[in-house]
């Protein structure tokens, strides 16, 4: 998260309540058209930037799932719920929105990937554009 980054201190389960996770969110919603993504959860994934301060609860009831050589991914072993996206570098959590209690603090701005974007569904929010080239661009 960036330092003008407004932080939100929040918490959210899984569908069944065998995990939980607290962290101080960024207040900025991202949608990624990755393949990865779209695969892992049927659409795009919006999410929100975690930073690497996670607290989870009921970790033995998490999976994890290295899925690039960069990231690994990670799901509740009873009920499925994807929980976080974690690059291995940064150790920086990308959590899906849904998970926590939140609406109108939060803002859609970006996209990520979006030339994998399938034509069958636009967002009308006017938001930042990045390629997967140009996302790789900024991470170096």
């Amino acid at each position: 998260m960036t330092e003008n980054t407004k932080h939100i201190h929040t918490s959210g389960t899984c569908l069944c309540g065998s995990v939980k996770l607290t962290a101080d969110v960024g207040e900025s919603v991202g949608a990624c058209h990755c393949d990865f993504c779209r695969t892992w959860g049927g659409g795009p994934l919006l999410a929100l930037d975690g930073g690497t301060d996670l607290e989870i609860e009921g970790k033995d009831h998490i999976t994890t799932y290295d899925s690039t050589e960069w990231a690994q991914r990670a799901f509740c072993s009873r009920c499925g719920t994807h929980l976080y996206f974690r690059v291995n570098a940064s150790g920086r959590y990308i959590i899906p929105a849904g998970l926590f209690p939140l609406d109108d603090e939060l803002n859609f701005d970006h996209q990520i990937f979006i030339e994998k974007r399938r034509s069958y569904y636009c967002f009308a929010n006017e938001t930042q554009n990045l390629t997967g080239e140009e996302v790789f661009a900024q991470a170096t």
